[in-house]
C-alpha cells in the first residue's frame, strides 16, 4: 500500500477487513500520515457533489460516516451543517443543473427565495442574488478523527505501517514485486497506488502506464467572524466556485474555490489568490475582511474525466489504483476503500453498492490501446 493519506488508510483497513489473511504494509513517505492533501482537508459531506460514478461512493460511505463503529472513534465523527448556493441570473442554468441533480437525493435540495437566502446567510448582498439552492442535510466531517479511526482498524486487524518509506521503484520479480524504498527492499504479492497528487509517478517508477492525473492548488484561509451569533449560518457558496465561506467558532474559513493545475508538491497558499478570494467574498458579502489569521492550500487530484481510479491496472492486475479523489475524497473513503477491497484480487463488487454499474472508476477506462 502507497500513500497514508484517506485514501491509502481507508484501502488498507477494508483490505484487512476483507481479507484476515492478508499480510498489508502501508507505506509513507512523510514522517508523518496524512501530511498533504488529507491534513489539510475542511471537509463536508455533501451528497449533491461530483460525477454520476462518484456519487456511487458516496452513496456507499453514508452510512459508515453516521453510524462509524464505536471501537474506531470516541465520538461522533459528523455534524450537521446545511450548504447554501447562490447565483446570479446569468447562471441561472447552472442553478436548474444542481437542483435537477438534487432532486434525486434521499433529502432533496431545494430551491430558496431570496428572503430566505438572506435568513440563512445575513452578509450576502441582497442585490447580487438571483437565485438559491438548499442542501439541507450536510454535514462537517471530523476528518483528522475519520482518518483515525481507519488507521485504528488497520492496526488492530494486525496491519502494519511504515513511515519515512518513499518507493522509488518496484520491479516485477516473478511471483510479485520487488519495491525499492528509502526504508530498504520490500517483497509485495500486490501494489495498491493510493499516493494521491504522486500517483502517476509511483505507476511510473513501477513501468506502469500513468493514467493522466492533474494535481490541483485550492487555497482556504481564516478570518475573524463579523462579531455577531453566527449559529445556524450556512455554509455559502457561488455557483460558479469563485468563492465560499463558511462560520467556524470564532472564525470564518474562506476559499477561493481554486483549482489550478499543479505538480505533486508540499502546496503552499498563493498571496495572490488570498487577495483574489477577499475581493470576490468582499463584493459579494457585507463582511468586509481585511486581514488574514492563517492561510494554507492543499492539492486536489482529478482524473481526465473527473472520477475515481478504483482497481486493478489492465495491464498490469498486480498494480492496483486508487487515486483521483479531486476534493470528495473524505466523503467517498468508506466507499472507495469498499470497492478497493472488492476488486483488488479479483472479486466483484460487493452487495453494499446495490448493482451500480461501476465502470466508471475502473482504471481500463483511460486505456486506448489493445
Amino acid at each position: 500500500m502507497i500513500g497514508g493519506g484517506i485514501a491509502g488508510v481507508s484501502a488498507a483497513y477494508h483490505l484487512v477487513e476483507a481479507h484476515p489473511g492478508a499480510d498489508v504494509l502501508l507505506l509513507e513517505a512523510e514522517p508523518v500520515l496524512a501530511h498533504h492533501t488529507t491534513g489539510r482537508s475542511a471537509a463536508i459531506l455533501l451528497e449533491n457533489l461530483s460525477t454520476v460514478p462518484n456519487r456511487i461512493l458516496t452513496r456507499a460511505s453514508v452510512d459508515f460516516l453516521y453510524d462509524t463503529p464505536e471501537d474506531l472513534v470516541d465520538a461522533p465523527l459528523l455534524s450537521p451543517r446545511t450548504v447554501m448556493t447562490v447565483c446570479s441570473e446569468e447562471q441561472s442554468d447552472e442553478m436548474d443543473e444542481l437542483l435537477a441533480e438534487g432532486r434525486l437525493l434521499l433529502s432533496p435540495t431545494v430551491e430558496l427565495t431570496v428572503d430566505e437566502a438572506m435568513g440563512y446567510f445575513p452578509p450576502l448582498r441582497r442585490e447580487l442574488i438571483h437565485r438559491a439552492a438548499l442542501e439541507p442535510d450536510c454535514a462537517d466531517v471530523d476528518v483528522g478523527a475519520l482518518h483515525q479511526a481507519y488507521v485504528r482498524g488497520f492496526r488492530r486487524a494486525g496491519g502494519q505501517i511504515a513511515t519515512s518509506a518513499r518507493m522509488d521503484a518496484a520491479t516485477p520479480d516473478g511471483d510479485g514485486w520487488s519495491l525499492d524504498t528509502t526504508d530498504g527492499n520490500v517483497g509485495a504479492d500486490v501494489i495498491v497506488n493510493a499516493a494521491g497528487a504522486w500517483g502517476d509517478i509511483v505507476a511510473a517508477s513501477a513501468g506502469v502506464e500513468p493514467i493522466g492525473l492533474q494535481p490541483c492548488r485550492r487555497t482556504a484561509f481564516m478570518v475573524d467572524s463579523p462579531g455577531c451569533d453566527t449559529t445556524g449560518w450556512a455554509f455559502a457558496a457561488e455557483i460558479g466556485h469563485n468563492w465560499y465561506v463558511k462560520h467556524d467558532g470564532e472564525q470564518m474559513l474562506c476559499s477561493l474555490g481554486d483549482e489550478t493545475p499543479s505538480e505533486p508538491c508540499d502546496a503552499k497558499p498563493e498571496e495572490l489568490d488570498v487577495a483574489l478570494a477577499i475581493e470576490r467574498i468582499n463584493e459579494a458579502t457585507t463582511l468586509g475582511i481585511r486581514s488574514v489569521n492563517s492561510a494554507w492550500a492543499g492539492l486536489r487530484t482529478f482524473t481526465p474525466d473527473r472520477s475515481l481510479a478504483i482497481g486493478p491496472d489492465p495491464d498490469e492486475p498486480s498494480f492496483v489504483w486508487c487515486v483521483g479523489q479531486g476534493g470528495c475524497g473524505i466523503q467517498t473513503s468508506r466507499g472507495a476503500g469498499l470497492l478497493l477491497a472488492d476488486l483488488a484480487l479479483g472479486g466483484e463488487p460487493s452487495t453494499i453498492f446495490g448493482g451500480a454499474d461501476v465502470s466508471g472508476l475502473l482504471p481500463g477506462r483511460f486505456r486506448t490501446h489493445g
